[in-house]
């Protein structure tokens, strides 16, 4: 599978329909995610999991509960694509995660506000906020682990709290046009490979950008090609 050009939801294809607000390379094991299923997709893929074998329904089941989880937190969130990823680990095993871009629209001046909380991230002594540099702009990443709730399990016999489980969880903003911040996290239960997803969701914000890689560069009769060498260049070396 190689990398995909995605672009923002708010959007469709044709001509009459308005142009993408932003473009970005999905990497290697992402696939798009329907944020408002029907129900009878929903059943279909439940009726699906209960045919597998004991394993690997068990298996299946765990990501149905985290993809419900995180949809359910999507759409309270307002976020505008979500991507499901699954990959293999050091055994040949699959491990998950979930993609999304959404916005967040600041009080004035994007910019400013990415600038001055990367500012504030420079002066601190423990860990949180870095500031970055990328293609289209100013940004930043932070990451935790965090608790949230695992839908689907019932609660212990002893407790009326919901189970929770723990996810590791990246997010790089980036300052878009006007007051909104673009905002692309990765969220995984897998949270021993944290490191990894660090640098997918990195590479991902260097190809992200606010031009069309379709028209063509000034003083260029290529469109949408990075030179050799560029950041952009090797990141979709490295994507496919």
């Amino acid at each position: 599978m190689t990398a995909d050009r995605g672009n923002s939801p708010k959007s469709t294809v044709g001509t009459s329909e308005p142009k993408p607000d932003y473009w970005y390379l999905i990497p290697h094991g992402y696939v798009p995610l329907d944020l408002d299923p029907p129900v009878e997709q929903i059943q279909a893929l439940i009726a699906h999991v209960r045919s597998l074998p004991g394993d690997r329904r068990d298996q299946a089941e765990r990501v149905l509960r985290f993809y419900a989880g995180i949809v359910t937190s999507m759409n309270a969130e307002g976020v505008l694509a979500c991507l499901f990823g699954m990959h293999p680990d050091e055994e040949g095993g699959p491990v998950f995660s979930v993609l999304t871009f959404s916005t967040v629209t600041t009080p004035g001046n994007a910019k400013l506000a990415v600038a001055g909380l990367a500012a504030a991230a420079e002066g601190s002594a423990g860990p949180g906020v870095i500031p970055l540099e990328l293609p289209s702009g100013l940004g930043y990443l932070s990451e935790e682990k965090r608790k949230m709730a695992a839908p689907g399990r019932q609660p212990a016999a002893d407790s009326a709290d919901p189970p929770t489980e723990e996810v590791w969880q990246g997010t790089v903003g980036i300052a878009g046009r006007g007051s909104e911040v673009i905002m692309i996290q990765i969220a995984t239960p897998a949270v021993e490979f944290g490191d990894t997803y660090r640098d997918i969701l990195l590479g991902i914000a260097h190809t992200f950008s606010f031009t069309d890689p379709n028209e063509p560069d000034e003083g260029s009769s290529q469109g949408g090609t990075s030179e050799p060498g560029s950041v952009a260049a090797a990141i979709r070396s490295d994507f496919g």
